[in-house]
């Protein structure tokens, strides 16, 4: 013979109810205050099936590329706007700072470069006075008849100089002129001084004169003989009009071969003295042309 001992507890819909009212807030009248505000809450299920549908692909409205998977519409227009706002930010401050900044670089060093280039100008006329910055052109010190000839003789200096505007070779014998010397000797001391710039093609029998180590000759080559060394590739003559020296090409400076009888130009060759005679060495730094080899009408 078996019992069963069940106890429970038989609770009345009355009482429930006055359990109900027992926990709801009553007003200072005693009446029971009513949340009309209704708040709703997923069940567990609901919460379920949307992550169902936001992680499938069949459950998404679009599933185009441009959607994020796996966000719902909401969150997807979150990381949008913020990843358009990140872009906005980086672009303006590399506008704002780099490009920027470029610019303020490139305007001080523009700037600090003319303050130098004024200073220079400044210690140099202390030794030349035309070299002032501030001086004004010496040719408007000249009268009309002695402006003149100035012009006359500076387009006939700009033939024969290559490089020198009638410009410059007027200023330059404007300031020689206005210095107290005559026409005639203006207008050799220009020529000899522009005719022997650096980077203009020296006449050879004006090498002596030039005060640097690196020149530019053209000329015929007119004679060559055996190298006594080994290091040595060519050596022998050039000449032009005004003179001849001796050239010597290294093996180490890669130069072009040079044919006997032909004309050649160089430039940045280096000025040597040996012997109390004046010679030229090209090197690796200089350059070789033929202005005559391979034309076509030969």
């Amino acid at each position: 013979m078996s019992s069963k001992n069940v106890t429970s507890e038989v609770v009345s819909v009355d009482e429930q109810a006055f359990k109900k009212a027992d926990e709801a807030a009553v007003d200072e009248d005693g009446f029971v205050v009513v949340d009309e505000t209704p708040e709703f809450q997923a069940t567990v299920q609901m919460e379920v099936q949307a992550k169902v549908d936001a992680n499938h692909p069949d459950g998404m409205v679009d599933t185009s590329e441009e959607r994020i998977y796996g966000a719902t519409l909401e969150q997807e227009e979150r990381i949008r706007a913020r990843e358009a706002e990140l872009e906005r930010i980086s672009a303006q401050a590399e506008m704002g700072t780099q490009e920027g900044r470029e610019k303020r670089t490139r305007d001080i060093v523009a700037k600090r470069s003319a303050e130098r280039r004024a200073e220079f100008q400044k210690r140099a006329a202390s030794v030349d006075p035309w070299a002032d910055p501030e001086r004004d052109d010496p040719r408007a010190e000249l009268t009309q008849e002695r402006l003149a000839a100035v012009n006359k003789q500076s387009m006939r200096l700009a033939e024969k100089l290559d490089g020198w505007s009638r410009a410059a070779i007027g200023r330059r014998l404007g300031e020689a002129v206005v210095s107290g010397k005559d026409l005639t000797s203006a207008v050799v001391g220009v020529f000899k001084e522009l005719q022997t710039a650096p980077g203009q093609v020296v006449p050879i029998g004006m090498l002596e004169d030039v005060n640097r180590k690196e020149v530019s000759i053209e000329g015929t080559v007119t004679q060559l003989w055996e190298p006594s060394s080994s290091a040595i590739s060519q050596v022998g003559l050039i000449e032009d009009e005004s003179g001849r020296t001796k050239f010597t090409s290294w093996v180490a400076s890669d130069q072009p071969w040079i044919e006997e009888g032909e004309h050649v130009r160089i430039r940045g060759a280096a000025k040597n003295w040996y012997n109390g005679r004046v010679s030229v060495a090209l090197t690796g730094w200089t350059t070789v042309n033929f202005p005559e080899r391979g034309r076509w009408w030969e």
